[in-house]
C-alpha cells in the first residue's frame, strides 16, 4: 500500500470511530440540548410545524388554475386557507408568491396572467388576516414550467401560483 493509501483509511477510520458514540459529550449538564429530538420532530424538517419543508410537504405551496384564469378554485382557497392559518401562525416568514402561465400564449400576455394570479393569491391571503407587508408577488409567465411538454397534462402543472417561504431578516 501507498502512503496516501494507508492516511486515507487511518483518516476514514478516525472519522468512524468519532462517529461511535453520539452521546460521548453529554454529562447531564444541559438539560436543554437535542430539544425536540425526545418526540421525534426534528428542527427544520418537514416534521417540524414551523419549518418551510413542513410548509410545502404539509401545507402545500402552490394552487392551480384552469385555462386563461386567475380565479380561485374551490380547492385552491382551502390551500390558501391552510396556507394563512400557516403564515398566521408563523409570524418569522415572509411569502412570495409566484405566477407562472403554460406555454401558450405570447411571453407579454403570460406574464400579466402570472401577475393576476399571482395577485390574486396575494388578496387571498390578505382578506384572511395576513399582513400585506409580509407578502410580495412576481410572475414569471411562462418562463419557468415545470413540465416542458406541448400536451394538457404539462399545461395543467404549469398553471399555477407558487407560495415561497422565506425568513424575515430579523429573525
Amino acid at each position: 500500500m501507498t502512503y496516501l493509501t494507508k492516511t486515507v483509511l487511518l483518516v476514514a477510520g478516525l472519522a468512524l470511530a468519532a462517529c461511535a458514540n453520539p452521546s460521548r459529550f453529554d454529562n447531564g449538564a444541559d438539560a436543554g440540548a437535542g430539544a425536540g429530538a425526545g418526540n421525534g420532530i426534528i428542527p427544520g424538517s418537514a416534521n417540524d410545524p414551523t419549518s418551510p419543508a413542513y410548509f410545502q410537504a404539509s401545507v402545500g405551496d402552490r394552487v392551480f388554475f384552469a385555462v386563461d384564469q386567475s380565479t380561485l378554485s374551490a380547492q385552491a382557497q382551502a390551500t390558501l386557507d391552510a396556507q394563512a392559518q400557516w403564515l398566521l401562525t408563523n409570524s418569522d416568514f415572509l411569502a412570495v408568491i409566484e405566477g407562472h402561465a403554460d406555454e401558450q400564449g405570447t411571453r407579454e400576455y403570460n406574464i400579466a396572467l402570472g401577475a393576476r394570479r399571482a395577485n390574486a393569491v396575494m388578496e387571498y391571503l390578505s382578506a384572511r388576516g395576513v399582513p400585506a407587508s409580509r407578502m410580495k408577488f412576481i410572475s414569471y409567465g411562462k418562463e419557468r414550467p415545470v413540465e416542458i411538454c406541448s400536451v394538457e397534462s404539462c399545461y395543467e402543472k404549469n398553471r399555477r401560483a407558487v407560495t415561497v417561504i422565506s425568513m424575515t431578516l430579523g429573525s
